[in-house]
């Protein structure tokens, strides 16, 4: 019997490199999606609700198929109903890391794994938190004018030039922090009997 086809319900290009990771044959479908939050009180109910919609919207249209859903939602410390979310312009994205200037910055990505065609689903949200050092406004200046974080929630790619704006990094798997938890992935393909690695 064919393994199932594998679908990233996604148009996050750094997603798509996480996926890469794990040498799998896999497609990217962009979920159709509204983001809107609609009156959640918390960051981990909003990531949570838009990982598992937009992996239903695929799993809807192939229920063969294993379909991979994500999202994040970032928040500061003390404030997890105000969500940080991406700035798409300099001016807000100079603002966003101002704010985060010697603050704590937490970050709740849920996934969403769906197999609809024999009834599975898991759902869930991991967390990673960020100490952002002191920034000065020619630092952040600086930082936005060459990395364009104008697509990422808290104005930052820790991936990349991003981390030399950090004091700490804590959390238990990186990749929580980039937008998508692939230790968790990782085992919830294994229960689905994909080999990984």
């Amino acid at each position: 019997m064919n393994a199932p086809k594998i679908i990233l319900a996604s148009s996050s290009q750094t997603r798509k490199e996480l996926m890469d990771r794990l040498r799998l044959q896999y497609s990217t479908i962009v979920p159709d999606i509204d983001e809107s939050p609609r009156g959640e009180n918390h960051a981990d109910v909003l990531a949570k609700r838009l990982a598992f919609e937009k992996a239903q919207h695929v799993a809807n249209l192939h229920p063969d198929a294993i379909v991979i859903g994500s999202d994040q939602v970032a928040w500061r410390e003390g404030a997890p109903d105000i969500f940080i979310g991406k700035p798409l312009t300099a001016d807000k994205a100079i603002r966003q890391l101002q704010a985060n200037s010697d603050k704590i910055v937490y970050f709740s990505t849920a996934l969403s794994v769906q197999h609809q065609s024999t009834g599975f689903e898991q759902t869930l949200v991991e967390h990673y938190k960020v100490k952002f050092r002191k920034l000065s406004l020619p630092e952040i200046e600086r930082y936005i004018e060459i990395e364009q974080p104008f697509h990422c929630a808290g104005s930052f790619k820790c991936e990349s030039l991003g981390i030399s704006l950090f004091e700490e990094m804590i959390g238990q798997d990186q990749t929580t922090l980039m937008g998508m938890p692939m230790i968790q992935l990782c085992r919830i393909l294994r229960e689905l009997k994909i080999l990984v690695p």
